[in-house]
């Protein structure tokens, strides 16, 4: 028959291999490497992820995070080469590559934020401090990063510490001075829009006075034109009626007198004041237009004037 304090001794047995299998065991995760320290000093360094060993009781297992970091910086105060002043807003990201030196010399990621952000703000000092405003701005930012990277980098190895990549958010004028290059900016563009509505209004006066010229001289020679075939055709028109008259004189004179009735006869304010046996009437009561044998001379005589040339 087993005596009672041998389970207890065995289960007290199996109980503290428990215990010393359980502090001689440790895991590394896939986002971590580990670094295993023995009274305060390391001893090994673990990068492979899974189950791994250690001294139970007398080593103790640091994990040290492999993945990439932020590294955010406050804004700083930065004068550019020309003296302009910058407020630069950057950030930066790195990984820890080798755990035993970061340990080492810094001992926490809080500690190494603190220490980067201090070489940050140097390098910074350092890089901006050589170019000018527009550089920053404008024409060389992407190698200017780069330049701040490769310096942050070099300096943070010694901390077992490399920089990944270094950005500028903004890189700005402080308050005052934006507020005082504005201005100065509104005053050059509202200078700048005056002067093109002065040269505007000179140019648009420019091309009024040449189109009232050239439409001064088109017009003149359109009335030099229209008075010359006015002309032509005054006088094709007087060899016609000559030619008529020559023709048959009566019919002429016939055709002339219908013209004077029209023109004198139509509606307005003008009156005659004529004999009714005036030579003007003839054609009304002779269709001929010629006086009868034995009637008045002055009908007669009145014919030849009807039958001159006509006037134009």
């Amino acid at each position: 028959m087993r005596s009672p304090v041998t389970g207890i001794v065995t289960l007290l047995v199996l109980f503290i291999v428990a215990i010393i299998a359980y502090s001689a065991v440790f895991t590394v995760q896939q986002t971590e490497q580990a670094l295993v320290v023995r009274f305060g000093k390391p001893v090994d360094v673990v990068t492979e992820p899974g189950l791994h060993f250690k001294a139970p009781f007398i080593d103790a297992v640091i994990p040290v995070d492999k993945r990439i970091l932020d590294l955010e910086n406050p804004s700083q105060e930065v004068i550019a080469s020309d003296q302009k002043r910058l407020v630069v807003d950057a950030f930066a990201r790195y990984r820890i590559k080798d755990a035993l030196q970061f340990y080492t010399s810094v001992g926490s990621i809080q500690a190494a934020n603190l220490q980067l952000t201090t070489l940050l703000n140097a390098a910074l000092r350092r890089v901006l401090g050589e170019v000018t405003l527009i550089q920053v701005v404008r024409d060389e930012r992407e190698p200017l990063m780069g330049r701040i990277r490769d310096q942050l980098d070099k300096e943070a190895g010694q901390y077992g510490i490399q920089v990944v990549d270094v950005r500028i958010r903004h890189a700005d004028l402080p308050e005052q001075n934006s507020q005082a290059v504005y201005q100065r900016m509104q005053t050059e563009r509202a200078r700048e829009a005056a002067e093109f509505r002065a040269q505007g209004g000179q140019k648009g006066q420019e091309i009024r006075s040449n189109a009232d010229r050239e439409a001064t001289v088109i017009i003149a020679e359109a009335n030099s034109k229209a008075e010359q075939i006015r002309g032509e055709g005054d006088a094709e028109r007087n060899r016609l009626f000559a030619e008529a008259y020559g023709k048959d004189p009566d019919f002429f004179a016939f055709y002339r007198s219908m013209t004077a009735y029209e023109t004198s006869l139509k509606g307005g304010d003008t009156r005659f004041l004529l004999r009714p046996d005036s030579d003007f009437f003839r054609f009304f009561g002779r269709p001929s237009g010629k006086v009868l044998e034995g009637g008045q001379g002055a009908g007669a005589t009145a014919a030849a004037p009807a039958a001159a040339a006509p006037k134009p």
